[in-house]
């Protein structure tokens, strides 16, 4: 009987210490964390507000306007619902920041449109074009753009890059004159000039957005494409204003 007490003591001893490891074991604790409990996406300092204005611009193209909140910017980036504002302020700093984002890669693809042209009928199309096609690309960035309700144009960044956009502009068309154009001050006919031009662009990108130049193009020959035919359009326009060489 004492042998028989012996090994049921040493197997309840046994139980007992295997149960004890079991709840002191560093890998049994980790196993029984919720999994359900997610982790924010680590930055490193001064990464954090690159990365909203990244996912801001995914939401956007992804949900429109209407679906660009600061709620669903840091569910987008995975950091806390704080983030945003910590570092924009308010939705009206967000979509300014990044519809400044925007007319810098605006700016940017019609200058290196016009860097690669070369001739004067190149540079004068190749600017408009690149207008069109930035529109076609990212139509959501493109929209918020010129909502002048949504944006805050006191801002430095979107001031600065608005500005550049203009001055782009301005300078397309001064070349198309043979005359220098002041951003400051214009004249009515450079005035006119500047409208016209950005009124013809701006309306066919629209257009072509809502799909509204689809009536004219079913009615031309197969094939015809939208490009070509906002070619067609500038070529009418810039007939017989441009430099010799």
């Amino acid at each position: 009987m004492a042998k028989g007490n012996i090994s049921t003591d040493t197997k309840s001893e046994t139980a007992r210490s295997s149960r004890h490891a079991k709840k002191t074991s560093p890998a049994s604790r980790a196993a029984r964390r919720p999994a359900a409990a997610k982790t924010e996406t680590p930055y490193h300092h001064g990464a954090l507000r690159e990365a909203l204005l990244q996912a801001a611009e995914r939401v956007l193209e992804r949900d429109g306007l209407a679906g660009l909140t600061l709620r669903a910017v840091a569910r987008e980036a995975g950091v806390s619902h704080a983030a945003p504002t910590h570092h924009f302020g308010d939705l009206t700093g967000l979509v300014s920041e990044l519809a400044a984002i925007g007319f810098r890669q605006f700016n940017a693809a019609m200058a290196s449109a016009c860097n690669t042209a070369t001739s004067p009928l190149e540079r004068a199309l190749a600017r408009p074009k690149a207008y069109v096609a930035y529109a076609q690309a990212h139509p959501g960035m493109y929209g918020l753009m010129f909502r002048t309700e949504r944006l805050d144009y006191s801002r430095p960044s979107l001031h600065e890059a608005a500005e550049s956009s203009f001055a782009g502009l301005a300078n397309a068309i001064g070349a198309m004159r043979q005359e220098p154009i002041s951003r400051d001050a214009l004249t009515i006919e450079q005035g006119a000039a500047i409208a016209r031009a950005w009124s013809m662009v701006h309306g066919f990108t629209m257009l072509l957005l809502d799909g509204r130049l689809e009536d004219i193009l079913e009615r031309l020959p197969a094939g015809t494409t939208a490009e070509q035919l906002l070619e067609a359009i500038l070529k009418s326009t810039v007939a017989g204003k441009l430099p010799s060489t």
